[in-house]
């Protein structure tokens, strides 16, 4: 088997890392010569050994689950890695796609969001790619508040980690939709006497926001380009889609019930939306229609050339003080400047009534491209101005969080907070009476990617006067009378109510009471906020809270309550065996984000998802909206952004993804467009033929 695969490939073992000096020196983590590593945990995956050429392998088969991995735990005390530029490991893709791959390096407490420094690869069908997850440097030191760097590229999510307190590693696939089969060999640290990045002279950031020392096609060199640039769209403009109406919805499709506002429709067990007018309706949307990305210049003396001056009152709306409490940024205290580079690439673009023609250019676009709907964190005027659908967000405010729980952005909300109901009537009252009243308004996306995982463990784990905790020793002093029975059917030794926790492993029947309040906490929350949106905007849909992830019944508690239910899916596609059948909700879901970036143009990271060109990242598109279209639980798909992020980094997380349709200069990427239009023309017919 072995030796037909690799007679596929004649590329060598030990694949090149992009931006890695050639003078680095490859120090081995340990040998495959005659037994896999005592300290290597597998987690829903299967490794043996295998050798071609005398070079040892090894075989990795991973089952389809949220994270299937090989875990690598350093076995006496932590390693230390100081001076290190990385790890690396190379892995062979036998198969005929490609496949998402991903790296974490941990220090103690490592959770998947703090403590680690977790990198995306993708490998590519018959050819060794090297995995490599970059350790703190002088690079990034050099280059903070980004995410990926000059050269080297993508240099991890996560928190700054300690090099000298390794506790483990692991490679693993970020929710697969399907089992894969991986070769990886050479895991080795990589060394080397100087930076990556040190070649990098500064400035490397160009007036227009871009990187100044590489060329590509669509970059800009002169100002003087963008009159050329706005003739040649106009053209392109001119495109519209075949079968539409007014709203996007499909005017060639069957007729249905009109009763002015968008509504959902369960049509030959597929679901769709219906348009005001009762056309079926597919939403194919763009989030962040907006120019109000900064990224600091505070702090980074001789990154740009040729800043505006301060005192260009031209330039005034492009700067701001932004705290950088997520940024990274060591060189700051407090706020700091920033600037948006793409505001002031407008402003230079389209004079004094930029604000104006960019809307109205960013309108024509997405109608042009087969967008319907203007996704979520669009820009207030944006919305107030659209002749398309559009989505809104709300996100509760100063709520009480559950302090025993963690989360990614923040920890959970408690909906047991007897204040919760009157801050959830403040924080969605003035969108609600903003957009109430306009059929275009599809629904309300409210808050975004909570840590409904923490629920289970994190009540039970906070002080005794958190509200939710109290709600939960209630419902569990109602079914068992006395803290002796709970901890006779629960196998724990609580002394007293205050000292009870959820165990590390818990039993049958505490896995069913932990469970049981889940899904009270869930529904909770979700009845709170549909009440109000029910009470300020009766014709409107509640879209749910965009899961990034969440137990089974968080999200059958949204279903119960939701007009939609919500995800963000970065994947490669989708796959619809986990939304169809047993799996099945009584609700339609829409996508809130999903994205593919590549680094063929200018760009520093790929996003969440990888891909190695342009022409790919476009076919990846069209990939994933078929997915979309052709399983009957869904109603759209929303890519996340309109732009590029800045190259220097948001301002509060350092992101710099090329995620975006059009770039810092406001140039569309020709590939994605195309792609976007080709697919977007046949979703309709696709849809209704293929899912009845």
């Amino acid at each position: 088997m072995f030796s037909v695969i690799f007679a596929l490939s004649s590329l060598a073992l030990s694949a090149p890392i992009a931006g890695v000096p050639p003078e680095a020196v490859d120090v081995p983590l340990f040998s495959l010569d005659r037994e896999l590593p005592a300290f290597l945990v597998q987690n829903h995956t299967t490794a043996t050994l295998a050798v071609y050429d005398g070079i040892p392998l090894m075989d990795v088969a991973f089952q389809q689950a949220d994270w299937p991995n090989v875990y690598f735990k350093a076995p006496e005390g932590p390693w230390d890695w100081s001076g290190s530029l990385g790890i690396a490991v190379d892995v062979y893709n036998p198969e005929s796609t490609p496949v998402r791959v991903a790296m974490r390096i941990d220090n103690a407490g490592a959770d998947g969001h703090h403590d680690c420094v977790t990198v995306n690869a993708l490998a590519v069908p018959g050819e060794w790619t090297a995995c490599f997850a970059p350790l703190p440097s002088a690079d990034t030191g050099r280059f903070w508040g980004m995410r990926g760097i000059p050269i080297v590229g993508p240099v991890g999510t996560g928190k700054r980690i300690d090099p000298s307190r390794i506790t483990a590693f692991q490679l693993f696939l970020p929710r697969p939709e399907q089992s894969h089969r991986l070769l990886l060999s050479n895991f080795r640290l990589v060394r080397t006497s100087g930076p990556a990045g040190e070649a990098v002279p500064f400035p490397f950031i160009d007036p227009f926001g871009q990187y100044k020392h590489a060329d590509w096609p669509g970059k800009l060199h002169d100002a003087q380009e963008w009159p050329q640039r706005i003739e040649a769209e106009a053209a392109e403009l001119a495109f519209e889609m075949p079968e539409w109406d007014a709203f996007g919805g499909w005017a060639a499709g069957p007729q249905r019930e009109a009763t002015g506002w968008f509504r959902t429709e369960q049509i030959d067990g597929a679901w769709w939306l219906v348009t005001p007018t009762g056309h079926l309706f597919f939403s194919t949307g763009i989030d962040c229609v907006g120019a109000w990305s900064v990224t600091f210049v505070e702090g980074r003396d001789g990154w740009f050339e040729g800043l505006p001056p301060e005192d260009d009152p031209r330039f005034g709306p492009c700067c701001q003080q932004v705290a950088n409490a997520h940024s990274g940024a060591e060189a700051i205290d407090g706020k700091g400047t920033a600037f948006g580079f793409y505001k002031a690439n407008l402003i230079r673009k389209f004079g004094e009534s930029w604000e104006e023609r960019w809307r109205e250019t960013s309108y024509a676009r997405l109608r042009s491209w087969g967008f319907n709907t203007i996704g979520n964190w669009s820009q207030g005027d944006v919305l107030q101005n659209s002749p398309l659908p559009f989505v809104v967000n709300g996100g509760i405010q100063n709520v009480l969080r559950v302090e025993g729980g963690g989360g990614y952005w923040a920890k959970m909300t408690d909906p047991y907070d007897p204040a919760f109901p009157e801050k959830v009537e403040a924080s969605l009252r003035g969108v609600l009476d903003a957009f109430n009243d306009n059929p275009r308004c599809i629904g309300y996306f409210v808050d975004n990617e909570l840590a409904w995982e923490a629920v289970e463990r994190g009540p039970l784990a906070s002080p005794p006067d958190q509200p939710c905790r109290k709600a939960q020793i209630a419902m569990l002093t109602d079914k068992y009378g006395t803290l002796d029975a709970l901890n006779a059917a629960w196998g724990t030794a609580a002394a007293d109510w205050d000292a009870l926790r959820a165990p590390e492993n818990p039993n049958a029947a505490c896995t069913a009471d932990l469970q049981e309040f889940v899904r009270a906490f869930a529904l909770r929350y979700f009845n709170t906020i549909n009440e109000v949106i029910k009470r300020h905007a009766p014709h409107q849909l509640y879209l749910g809270c965009r899961f990034s992830g969440a137990p089974r019944s968080v999200v059958e508690a949204a279903d119960d309550v939701c007009d939609v239910v919500s995800f963000n899916l970065y994947q490669t596609r989708i796959d619809c065996a986990r939304y169809t059948g047993d799996n099945a909700l009584d609700a339609p879901i829409i996508i809130g984000e999903f994205h593919f970036g590549a680094l063929d143009r200018g760009m520093f990271h790929t996003g969440l998802v990888p891909t190695a060109s342009q022409d790919v990242r476009a076919q990846s598109y069209i990939d994933y909206v078929r997915s979309v279209a052709d399983c009957p639980a869904f109603v759209g798909c929303h890519w996340f952004q309109y732009v590029d992020e800045p190259t220097t980094g948001r301002w509060f997380d350092g992101e710099n993804y090329n995620i975006g349709f059009v770039t810092v200069v406001d140039s569309p990427y020709p590939e994605m467009v195309a792609a976007a239009r080709r697919v977007h023309a046949e979703v309709y017919r696709r849809r209704f033929e293929g899912v009845r």
